[in-house]
């Protein structure tokens, strides 16, 4: 049986800060007899504890393989920078939580990837893992190193450091990856034919089987396989049976506090609006929900297997999953009598949210979220928010009726076609909800004296798969002026004190937008960076803007190529190979449409011909159903 000794020795634990992290045994973990176990999965997320827990696509993949004969599926997350400095000094190998075993010893380490800044993360556990970071430097017995997870559909910056990406939703194909995996194991394992074989089955992209040539000028010119029997595209993979799929229904239950410690309820996957900047809403078309009486097992049953006091909804868009009312009225039901808490984010603001958010949360407490993306309507138009000012200033309306005195504004600076005008929007929009609070609240009311706002911008990011993959992104010094004008802007008007403004640092989003649209010569780049001591570059106190700038240049590269260049409607892009469903046909028609400020209305309203029709399932055909009634 397994041992109970662990990894690291009490005088480690000693000297670190939240041990717990670290040693597995959590309530609801998975632990297997290793003599019953033939095929060992190590499930990464290259980053702290607290943030890897939070993540439902662990738990369901970690579900899944745990319910396979003979596969056992363990956690692994990046070691804080006080665990790794020992672990470097005292050459001690990155283990699972489960057994404690190390790393290398596994059959395969599947790495989910969520975000270009987690790039360096991706090295520092397979260094400490004593993996060697190249995937052609890499012999039979080493794990096969997978990656999976929405930066997959731009996988090139890291191809060199994976042996496969698994493309799209992970309930589809592991089976079958697994069922090849044990018939060369059998026959004496050879990772080349393995991997050759590998990519045969729909979804799988094995980088080393292609070969990429560039044009004088940096773009690409060609993008081939290497043999006649590897496919030439990747399809997504998507599970069209979404109710009927694996979930987590024990999921894990970590010791210490994590970002989000509650049961999740995933009830819709995909999203039917269509804004021209988001990523998600693209790839995981087409919208399918889960059926409403088995979400209802679903959370009753999480809830007495976890303890957990705390549920919340997961989709893009909570508003838009056609049983909501019915699901909430059962949860409010039964949570109130467990006393536990419901969080319901990505709502629309309208009478009936309102009236939901007034029995689920404490509204003294509680602000209001609108994240309207861009201060006009023409430039909401351009990104195809369908947000209106006349709907915004409403739901404040009612929300002030309701009591709540505090409104939270998201918003995203740099995006295509942006003027003066448009950030100037951002606080006259600010200035009107305060004034909408002053004109609906009668003095004797106010409990606070004024209504509190807070205006958040971040910068935008042309990412893959979006109408804006086309978009030239904004230079740091045009960011940081943005923001220096949206806080003037602010300050000039008249409720100015009810407002806060909050911005992100610019440093970060130029190099996220050049890892976003990046080619494999960056791998150079990424290696090179971690070796002179940078990970953990999520974390804006670790990130060292200047050794990324100066690395890309000792390339021979230069960040412009992939973040402020205009690109041409023609030319070849590093993840053309992959097909998200979304035709690159529909995408070019929506840039033309941004740039003539066109809406298009969103999936329920009118089908825009994406392509994701072709799955077979979904809104595609529900919404058609209904035309022909």
């Amino acid at each position: 049986m397994h041992n109970d000794s662990l990894a690291l020795s009490r005088d480690v634990l000693m000297q670190i800060e939240k041990p717990a992290r670290y040693i597995g045994h959590e309530y609801n973990s998975v632990i297997k007899d290793p003599a019953q176990v033939d095929v060992r999965f190590a499930m990464c997320f290259p980053d702290v504890y607290e943030i890897g827990m939070s993540h439902l696509g662990i738990q369901i993949l970690y579900d899944m393989f745990n319910q396979m004969d003979g596969v056992w599926c363990e956690r692994v997350y990046s070691p804080w920078l006080d665990l790794d400095a020992i672990m470097r000094r005292d050459n001690i190998p990155l283990f699972a939580l489960e057994s404690q075993d190390p790393i290398k010893d596994f059959d395969f380490l599947g790495i989910t990837i969520q975000y270009e800044m987690c790039y360096t993360n991706i090295l520092q556990v397979l260094d400490l893992a004593q993996i060697p970071l190249l995937s052609k430097d890499r012999t039979d017995d080493c794990p096969i190193v997978i990656g999976g997870g929405p930066c997959t559909y731009n996988p090139e910056p890291i191809a060199d450091f994976f042996d496969l990406f698994y493309i799209g939703e992970g309930e589809t194909r592991y089976a079958e990856l697994i069922s090849l995996y044990r018939k060369h194991k059998k026959n004496g394992f050879d990772r080349v034919k393995f991997l050759r074989e590998a990519a045969r089955i729909p979804g799988m992209y094995v980088p080393s089987l292609y070969e990429v040539t560039y044009h004088e000028d940096g773009t690409i010119k060609a993008f081939t396989p290497k043999y006649e029997d590897v496919p030439a595209t990747v399809l997504k993979e998507v599970e069209m049976d979404l109710t009927n799929t694996y979930y987590p229904m024990n999921p894990v239950v970590p010791y210490v506090k994590i970002t989000q410690d509650r049961v999740v309820l995933e009830i819709q996957r995909g999203c039917i609006r269509g804004c021209r900047f988001c990523q998600a809403g693209q790839l995981y078309r087409p919208v399918r929900e889960r059926n409403v009486e088995k979400l209802k097992e679903y959370a009753i049953e999480m809830l007495n297997n976890t303890g957990h006091e705390e549920l919340t909804l997961s989709s893009l868009s909570s508003s838009d999953y056609s049983k909501l009312p019915e699901l909430i009225d059962y949860l409010i039901e039964e949570c109130n009598q467990r006393h536990v808490n419901i969080s319901l984010p990505s709502l629309r603001i309208d009478a009936f949210s309102l009236d939901v958010m007034s029995k689920v949360q404490d509204v003294k407490k509680s602000s209001l979220t609108f994240a309207p993306e861009a201060g006009s309507q023409r430039l909401r138009n351009v990104i195809n928010k369908g947000l209106t000012e006349e709907v915004i200033l409403k739901g404040s309306h009612l929300a002030f009726e309701g009591g709540w005195t505090r409104v939270k504004l998201y918003f995203m600076l740099g995006q295509p076609t942006e003027t003066e005008e448009d950030i100037r929007g951002i606080a006259e929009l600010c200035n009107k909800i305060a004034a909408e609070f002053f004109d609906t609240v009668p003095k004797d009311k106010r409990v606070n004296g004024r209504v509190q706002i807070v205006a958040s911008t971040s910068f935008f990011v042309p990412k893959p798969f979006t109408p804006f993959q086309w978009a030239p992104q904004c230079t740091k010094e045009e960011f940081v002026e943005k923001a220096y004008f949206t806080r003037k802007c602010i300050s000039e008007q008249l409720n100015q004190k009810s407002i806060k403004y909050n911005w992100h640092e610019a440093d970060a989003s130029v190099m996220e937008g050049v890892l976003a649209r990046g080619d494999r010569r960056l791998a150079e780049v990424i290696l090179k960076v971690y070796q002179k001591g940078c990970f953990y570059d999520a974390w804006s106190e670790y990130y060292k803007h200047q050794t990324w700038i100066d690395t890309i240049k000792e390339c021979g590269l230069t960040p412009e190529f992939y973040t402020s260049r205009p690109r041409d409607l023609a030319e070849i892009f590093p993840w053309d190979f992959i097909d998200a469903g979304v035709t690159k046909e529909f995408l070019k028609r929506e840039w033309l449409k941004a740039q003539a400020e066109t809406i298009s209305e969103n999936c329920k309203l009118k089908c825009q011909g994406c392509g994701a029709a072709r799955f077979g399932g979904g809104i595609c055909f529900e919404e058609r159903a209904l035309d022909h009634e």
